[in-house]
């Protein structure tokens, strides 16, 4: 009888513990389940989070549209300056190759007649200048209209006789054979119609000047 009651008591022992056994391997199994759960969770959200770019916000794209609008303004304002300041070297270098001395017009000589009957009266004065130059080298007449030459022989005779080129009509533009490297040319006012004969002579390093301008009868 009572080996019958240790038996048992034995058995109970052991289904007990199986029991418990049982109950602590699935609440393991349970835990390592949530922990694995939880840990997909967090690597899957950040691969997402990583794969998908942020949206920039409205006020975001404004600002960056602010600044982009500044930038090209900038770069507008940098390109009209730049371009300012090439026409303005442009000019000041035109300046210096064709800006002759403002003549002293109480200097003038005037004198009746001229080199010929159709001339009313002659005019010359010293204060005359040269009207300045672009060439450089050993200077021969060039009487291409197209070339510098011809234009600065141009400018002198506006010089001279105080025409405006573009109110200048040219009738005649050429050697003048009674001096070395000279030139003589027939022009006439536009508005005016009033016409002249203007003598220029070449000066070494600084370009055309007048000699005399004769006024012809009409």
């Amino acid at each position: 009888m009572s080996n019958d009651l240790n038996q048992s008591s034995r058995f109970g022992h052991r289904a007990k513990r199986k029991k418990t056994n049982l109950v602590l391997n699935s609440l393991i199994i349970i835990v390592l389940l949530l922990i694995i759960f939880v840990a997909y969770n967090i690597f899957s959200s950040g691969d997402d989070n990583a794969a998908a770019p942020k949206k920039d916000t409205p006020k975001t794209e404004q600002k960056q549209k602010a600044v982009q609008e500044k930038k090209d303004k900038n770069v507008s304002k940098e390109e009209e300056k730049s371009s300012e300041d090439v026409a303005n070297n442009d000019d000041g270098n035109s300046e210096d190759s064709v800006a002759p001395e403002q003549a002293d017009d109480s200097q003038a000589v005037v004198s009746e007649g001229g080199s010929s009957s159709d001339v009313s009266q002659s005019v010359e004065n010293p204060s005359w200048k040269p009207v300045g130059t672009t060439q450089s080298g050993e200077h021969t007449p060039v009487y291409d209209q197209n070339s510098a030459d011809w234009q600065e022989m141009l400018a002198a005779m506006s010089y001279a006789t105080g025409i405006d080129q573009s109110n200048m009509t040219v009738y005649w533009l050429g050697r003048d054979k009674s001096t070395q490297n000279a030139s003589i040319g027939t022009i006439e006012s536009k508005d005016t119609k009033q016409k002249y004969r203007v003598y220029i002579k070449w000066v070494d390093g600084q370009g055309w000047m007048p000699t005399k301008v004769e006024q012809l009868s009409e």
